[in-house]
């Protein structure tokens, strides 16, 4: 026996070695998509569990949400993804200038 391994690529020809190059990568694609949506899940089951405790709370959940629809056929107009783009960064903006925002309650009527 040899202490170096085969490498099994080298006798194969070009045409084997790139379908099998692409099935590795598609494996990992896929193992990346699942990975993806597990987290996804667990983000979605404990984004449910309790309500906001504070505005930046509510943001992260309406960002995520937005971030959803972005990736949609729906959200591929020009004017939708401008919206998309300005509502991400006002979220983003009032959450930083304002750690909590005052309830809707408490607000002038």
């Amino acid at each position: 026996m040899t202490e170096r391994p085969v490498e099994l690529d080298e006798h194969r020809g070009m045409a084997a070695q790139t379908l099998t190059e692409l099935r590795r990568r598609l494996h990992e694609v896929q193992a990346d998509q699942t990975a993806l949506r597990q987290r996804q899940d667990e983000f979605e089951r404990y984004a449910v569990a309790a309500p906001s405790a504070t505005w930046p709370e509510a943001a992260a959940k309406a960002r995520y949400l937005i971030q959803l629809f972005a990736a949609t056929p729906e959200a591929r107009d020009p004017r939708r993804r401008e919206l998309i783009a300005k509502v991400l960064d006002e979220l983003t903006r009032l959450s930083d200038q304002s750690g909590s925002m005052p309830a809707s309650s408490d607000t002038p009527k």
